[in-house]
């Protein structure tokens, strides 16, 4: 009788399993807010909203301690490099919540000094909307992140090469499915 005719349980469960549950019920967020969102970012981790929950106590203030990056507010062209250069120095596998209008698409300042879209510097894995988005948005955001690494979606992405930007073979790109909605407006 081999490993193979043995049927999964608690003892004799997949590594693989354990390690996306590990990495879900312990994500360590970067802070990089540029702007309001950042604000609602805040309000997210405060006492009403509690964060903490689900695994996010303390937001980093250094790039190697974190593997959550949630770019919050509008990313402008001198901004990128120090942004790219922040996401280089997480640890891999590393994650991105791309939080509110602006860091998305670049909101209404559709002017040469603003990134259209932080997904131009980094990989974006979810989006969270509105502007600015309420904390159960961002939570929301969350959510759909854990989700994601708990079913290896992220990395089935990143091993295929797919591109992350907007734009696929010249035409506008939609998704399916929106990645994160908008819940609620702040109390």
């Amino acid at each position: 009788m081999g490993f193979e005719d043995l049927q999964h349980n608690f003892l004799t469960g997949r590594v693989e399993d354990l390690v996306r549950w590990a990495r879900r019920a312990s994500v360590w967020p970067a802070t990089f807010g540029l702007a309001c969102c950042a604000i609602e970012m805040m309000a997210a981790g405060a006492a009403d909203y509690d964060l903490a929950r689900y695994g996010m106590e303390v937001f980093r203030n250094s790039p190697r301690q974190a593997d959550l990056m949630i770019v919050a507010g509008r990313v402008s062209q001198k901004m990128a490099p120090v942004l790219r250069q922040v996401y280089d120095q997480m640890t891999e596998p590393k994650w991105v919540i791309s939080m509110g209008v602006c860091a998305s698409t670049g909101g209404l300042f559709n002017n040469y000094a603003i990134v259209q879209g932080v997904d131009q510097v980094i990989p974006v894995d979810v989006y969270a909307p509105g502007c600015p988005p309420s904390p159960e948005t961002l939570m929301h955001a969350i959510l759909t992140l854990h989700e994601q690494i708990r079913t290896g979606e992220i990395l089935r992405r990143r091993q295929s090469g797919e591109s992350t930007h907007l734009e696929h073979e010249g035409s506008p790109w939609t998704p399916e499915v929106p990645v994160a909605v908008r819940l609620g407006t702040p109390k």
